[in-house]
């Protein structure tokens, strides 16, 4: 295994130690919102263990992906919502 994967948050290359979640990358390089509320506040990873669902982001095109459950693999595409 690795020991750092670097994946493309919002097109920006972020080098993490291997075994890192997606959404530890994204806080990393700098997402402060992860996507919009139906009411357009900004939100943001809350429970970190897959429950809340505040965390979802578009990884490697397929939307909605619980971040916080995801670990990063080299050359892995992320987006925010």
């Amino acid at each position: 295994m690795a020991e750092h994967v670097t994946i493309r948050v919002n097109g920006a290359p972020v080098t993490v130690p291997a075994g890192t979640t997606v959404a530890a990358a994204a806080l990393l390089a700098g997402v402060h919102a992860f996507r919009r509320s139906v009411t357009g506040e900004p939100r943001a990873p809350l429970c970190g263990m897959g429950i809340c669902f505040e965390c979802c982001l578009t990884i490697n095109g397929r939307a909605h992906v619980r971040s916080c459950q995801t670990v990063c693999a080299e050359s892995m595409e992320v987006t925010t919502d």
